[in-house]
């Protein structure tokens, strides 16, 4: 199965959290597409994989979203596209897609599905479902979105210029690749909570 159900603290229980990870996306530019034509059947949080550090990176941003979508406070027109922009340290909706969301050369993709009950959909689609459509749409290798995985995928230079951690000596400073990427984690997730401050 290509999709997690991930359980994060404090998201009401009729929220469900899956997420799917894709190496080699030979169709980035039709998911794309999809996204811009606003096609209901393609509502996911569609993240370029290159521009995370973590699995905790990633999550952070899907609880506030999910956070917002609760407490009716979406910035954006949903809580899929609200995941993407709260990557971002700016209030920049616009650089935020382009910094973080899918493009047309995407190549590892993480999807992020968050399923509720609504007024318009009030029966929320299935692991299964989800990830049959996944499957059946996403032209890429399922791995595990693990944090061993991400580390091969992440584009460290993007993530800092995205952030704006150049030119930090301390930073560059650290020989420990190790404990360089949790400094790195540590400063991107401080940039998100930051934001609009």
């Amino acid at each position: 199965m290509a999709v997690e159900t991930v359980e994060l603290e404090h998201v009401p229980s009729s929220y469900r959290i899956y997420l799917a990870l894709f190496r080699n996306v030979k169709n980035a530019a039709f998911l794309h597409q999809q996204l811009l034509a606003r096609n209901a059947g393609f509502e996911y949080a569609f993240i370029d994989a290159s521009t995370i550090v973590s699995r905790i990176h990633l999550l952070s941003a899907v609880f506030k979203a999910v956070n917002s979508s609760v407490n009716g406070a979406l910035r954006t027109p949903n809580v899929h596209s609200e995941t993407v922009v709260s990557l971002s340290s700016s209030s920049n909706i616009a650089d935020a897609y382009r910094r973080f969301g899918v493009s047309p050369s995407t190549t590892d993709l993480f999807v992020v599905k968050i399923a509720f009950p609504s007024d318009s959909n009030p029966v929320p689609p299935s692991a299964d479902a989800i990830s049959q459509h996944l499957t059946d749409n996403v032209e890429g290798d399922a791995v595990p979105a693990t944090d061993d995985t991400i580390e091969t995928i992440t584009d460290v230079r993007t993530v800092r210029k995205s952030y704006k951690l150049n030119g930090l000596a301390w930073l560059d400073n650290i020989k420990d690749e190790l404990v360089k990427r949790k400094e790195i984690e540590r400063l991107v997730l401080g940039g998100m909570a930051l934001r609009g401050v």
